[in-house]
């Protein structure tokens, strides 16, 4: 699986949204780029399916757009008037040519969710690989209304259990893609560290 982050370069504040264009067509969040559809476009013909790690504005302001022009199905946790279908902790999911686990994820939003396939992480906000705070394993915010830091890190806990060893690949909300290395660091070094930091309850950022 080779996803394709259609929202990379954007010069406004967005999620990375990411398609899966063999199997399965899916997106796996929208993001806030106006156009996306187009870019969307320039790689399939159609979309099978959308699916929504949670509904903060920088993962699905242009869901609208994206629903408008290919008329895919909508997956998602929380509701929403144009969900096809509610998707919920421990269901299991086609991704490209991936199923997925759907693993339940608050903390940085209530409606969060991870997508655990056998050998990619769809990790949304909870966990980042980088992200201006930390370079090797971060962890979503939480210093916002509805957020919580002990509710994060109980998910960073559930997800290293429903963790198979065979995922080699991360792909998050925010920064880069993450491939486990050579030198033998994996994805689940990457959120342990996370967890470990989190779990200092510390200020992420310096205005928190």
């Amino acid at each position: 699986m080779d996803p394709i982050t259609v929202t990379d370069g954007a010069e406004r504040f967005t999620c990375n949204a990411y398609l899966l264009t063999e199997g399965t067509t899916t997106l796996v969040d929208v993001g806030a780029v106006p156009g996306v559809e187009d870019i969307v476009a320039e790689h399939v013909d159609g979309l099978d399916r959308v699916v929504l790690t949670h509904q903060h504005g920088d993962h699905v302001a242009e869901l609208e757009a994206v629903l408008d022009r290919f008329d895919p199905d909508c997956y998602a946790f929380a509701d929403h008037p144009r969900r096809t279908h509610a998707i919920e902790d421990g269901d299991e999911i086609q991704l490209g040519t991936e199923t997925a686990e759907v693993v339940f994820t608050p903390g940085h939003a209530d409606d969060h969710v991870c997508f655990v396939g056998e050998t990619t992480l769809f990790s949304g906000d909870v966990v980042v690989y980088n992200d201006g705070a930390f370079d090797d394993g971060s962890f979503g915010r939480t210093d916002m209304a509805g957020q919580s830091r002990d509710r994060l890190i109980e998910s960073l806990e559930t997800l290293l259990d429903r963790l198979p060893e065979s995922v080699t690949a991360m792909y998050a909300g925010h920064g880069d893609p993450y491939e486990a290395s050579s030198d033998g660091d994996s994805v689940r070094d990457v959120i342990e560290r996370a967890l470990r930091r989190a779990k200092r309850r510390e200020p992420k950022y310096p205005d928190e």
